[in-house]
């Protein structure tokens, strides 16, 4: 028994030992921790049309760590773009104001709005969005809170001009054979380049319920259908499978997408044709 109690006590010895060795730099904070000022999210997307106008990013902020509770007063961080960052300051963006105040009364939330996105000379569509990634770093006001370091990239799309809401006239195949559980179908525009049908599959609206139809994005004449749940509601998901098309001349747009669940799968080829 007394040899098992001495080998264990080597043992332990030596993994002090070892942890001690090797790594002088690293701090152990025993008091547990120091609180961080951080992005929300870990990464970020604006889009707008390029059209030469002028337009404000916001991200949102906060404080994180296990001593939040001790903090007091306000806290002032100042950002900066990161060298990792491939939009180009003053063509891209622009940065107006470095700091930002996270408030003891807001619970410490807080909206950077210093970065101005720029449109003004740029041609679209561009091959790549350019990214613009930030970095929290100095923090000021309370002893336990420091900056992350952490970074957010975000992106910035360049849309071009989109007007493709209205009525439509609608042909859908299924699966290579013509259905017509639908002719006449409405889009409406919900965000920049961003647009919702009236129907959507081989189901009229009332049948679904919910909120009818799909979401689609129009890139400079490229249409895409992001994954989406059917209606918002079903666990049948929506997407497509190759880019759709707005025709320059006469509006026709084409969307091919898919529907699947775990039991089936369709494809639907749409043609919309604008009611003028």
């Amino acid at each position: 028994m007394k040899n098992i109690k001495y080998i264990l006590f080597l043992l332990v010895g030596v993994l002090i030992w070892n942890a001690c060795d090797e790594d002088d730099s690293v701090v152990y904070d025993i008091d547990g921790g120091t609180n961080l000022a951080v992005f929300e999210q870990s990464q970020q997307a604006v889009t707008r049309i390029a059209d030469g106008t002028e337009y404000p990013v916001d991200v949102k902020m906060k404080l994180q760590g296990p001593n939040l509770s001790k903090v007091t007063g306000d806290v002032t961080v100042t950002i900066a773009a990161h060298s990792s960052s491939t939009a180009v300051e003053g063509t891209h963006y622009r940065i107006d104001n470095n700091s930002v105040t996270l408030k003891s009364d807001n619970n410490y939330l807080a909206l950077f709005d210093g970065v101005t996105m720029l449109t003004e000379g740029i041609a679209t569509p561009l091959a790549t969005s350019p990214k613009l990634v930030l970095e929290v770093t100095t923090a000021s006001g309370d002893n336990s809170v420091v900056a992350s370091g952490k970074t957010i990239p975000v992106t910035l799309n360049y849309a071009c001009p989109s007007e493709l809401q209205g009525a439509y006239t609608v042909v859908v195949l299924r699966d290579g054979g013509v259905i017509t559980p639908y002719t006449n179908v409405t889009i409406t525009q919900t965000g920049v380049g961003t647009y919702r049908t009236s129907e959507v599959g081989h189901w009229a609206a009332a049948t679904l319920g919910n909120t009818p139809g799909f979401t689609f994005t129009d890139v400079c004449g490229v249409i895409a259908v992001p994954q989406q749940s059917l209606v918002e509601a079903y666990g049948n998901q929506v997407q497509s499978f190759q880019p759709g098309s707005v025709d320059p001349d006469t509006g026709v747009l084409h969307i091919v997408y898919k529907i699947s669940s775990s039991g089936w799968e369709s494809e639907y080829d749409c043609t919309f044709t604008p009611v003028n």
